[in-house]
């Protein structure tokens, strides 16, 4: 993902992030259509995901997924549901305190682990099954975080979610 200039004002802006984050919540799936189950820690491999996961050993830009605590509500409003578990997202992580988009391209520490946060993680079509017709449209723009995993270590529950600081010393833009 191309930032803009570290020194530039936007760039600035979006280096600024108002605190760290916390890991509330983690869950792996174990097995195609089956559901997640929580846990208290993971262990989390560069190249290689969680372990426990189903898709460890996958591509890299999907090693882990994250979701924004703060969007469970809106997510179960615009659904039509009084509370929507973790679980039922399909997502590793449910993380708060911290706006999981502004680590889109960027660096992050969350326990041990070293991320970088790689794409958007969209709802897929499962959504409708798993929130009821109009599930997936619920989710948009709220799906999270996908991220790959570049120094591995364990990730525990109540763990901190950090940003590095963007490294000024290469090329602009490239980050």
């Amino acid at each position: 993902m191309k930032l803009p200039p570290a020194d530039s004002a936007l760039g600035r802006l979006m280096a600024t992030l108002p605190r760290c984050g916390r890991v509330d919540w983690i869950g792996l799936r174990p097995a195609r259509d089956v559901p997640m189950v929580a846990v208290e820690a993971v262990v989390a491999e560069p190249g290689g995901g969680l372990v426990g996961d189903r898709y460890k050993g996958g591509s890299g830009k999907r090693d882990v997924t994250l979701i924004q605590a703060e969007h469970l509500p809106v997510i179960a409003a615009l659904s039509g549901h009084a509370r929507v578990l973790p679980g039922l997202l399909r997502r590793n992580l449910v993380v708060s305190g911290l706006p999981l988009i502004a680590l889109k391209g960027r660096r992050f520490r969350v326990g041990e682990a070293l991320l970088e946060g790689t794409d958007p993680c969209d709802p897929c079509s499962r959504m409708e099954q798993a929130l009821g017709p109009g599930g997936y449209n619920a989710m948009r723009g709220m799906g999270g975080l996908c991220a790959r995993i570049l120094e591995g270590g364990t990730i525990r529950l109540g763990d901190a979610v950090t940003a590095l600081a963007i490294d000024t010393s290469t090329e602009p833009g490239t980050a």
